[in-house]
């Protein structure tokens, strides 16, 4: 069998994840400016953006799987692009960081376990919905 190398990435899967990721970000950044904390508050806008976007995969998942024939684009545009820039970890770690490094240790570790438990159980509802609003065959 010959050798295989890395593809060539389809221009129109990038471009979808691109405009997906950036119009996902604007949002994620919207919404932090509409639900600003102060040190030792719980980071109410991440924790929104990543619950609401947990329950959107639910959804997006319940879609592409039990709907044969979505559109190529539909994942890398709306999964990886739209809810990737949407979604944030990596503000949930500094966030978590700043939050023990200010004394309020307790309430980073409840922040990290209501982010996890909430976004879970927000997957479980999306896909529940999903289920209901898109029958598979």
């Amino acid at each position: 069998m010959p050798p295989t190398g890395p593809t060539r990435p389809d221009s129109r899967v990038l471009a979808s994840v691109a405009v997906g990721g950036a119009v996902g970000s604007l949002g994620r950044w919207a919404v932090g400016l509409g639900l600003p904390h102060r040190a030792g508050e719980v980071p109410w806008g991440t924790f929104a953006v990543n619950v609401s976007g947990a329950f959107a995969m639910g959804l997006l998942v319940t879609y592409l799987v039990d709907r044969p024939g979505t559109h190529r684009l539909a994942r890398p545009v709306v999964g990886v692009g739209l809810l990737g820039g949407w979604t944030t970890y990596s503000a949930l770690a500094v966030e978590t960081v700043g939050l023990g490094a200010g004394h309020h240790v307790q309430v980073a570790l409840l922040y990290v376990a209501g982010t996890f438990l909430v976004g879970v159980l927000a997957v479980a509802a999306g896909l529940r919905l999903g289920r209901t609003v898109w029958p598979g065959p």
